[in-house]
């Protein structure tokens, strides 16, 4: 009996482990290379979450990628003057790997404005 508990307890401990999200994580790196630290996330982190600042001031723009796990994550793009934010979630192993969120956002909103407008158009321009 005792054989057959150990073995029980051994098979949970990988499952638990076999099932753990990874993450690529980083803090403060202004170069996505950078943030190739694979982790093994603690129980409850469900989410890879990556996180875009940029500022610009006189000429001069910076980039700063946060990545981590997560137990919620919402997603998020906003910018205030010459700053700007975004949040990419995701759940599967090491789906983080981008730090360029900013950039397909930026592309998907200028394809969904020059659509809108070439509707409003496109009546006048046949």
């Amino acid at each position: 009996m005792e054989t057959h508990t150990s073995i029980l307890l051994l098979a949970a401990i990988c499952v638990g482990a076999a099932y753990s999200l990874e993450c690529y994580t980083c803090s403060y790196e202004i170069s996505n290379s950078n943030c190739m630290t694979a982790t093994n996330c603690t129980s409850g982190s469900n989410y890879c979450e990556t996180e875009l600042v940029t500022a610009s001031a006189a000429g001069i723009t910076v980039t700063v990628i946060n990545k981590n796990c997560t137990a919620t994550c919402t997603p998020y793009s906003g910018s205030i003057a010459t700053a700007s934010t975004s949040t990419a979630c995701c759940t599967t192993d090491l789906c983080n790997i981008s730090g360029a969120i900013s950039i397909k956002s930026g592309y998907a909103a200028i394809v969904l404005v020059v659509g809108i407008i070439l509707m409003f158009f496109s009546d006048s321009l046949l």
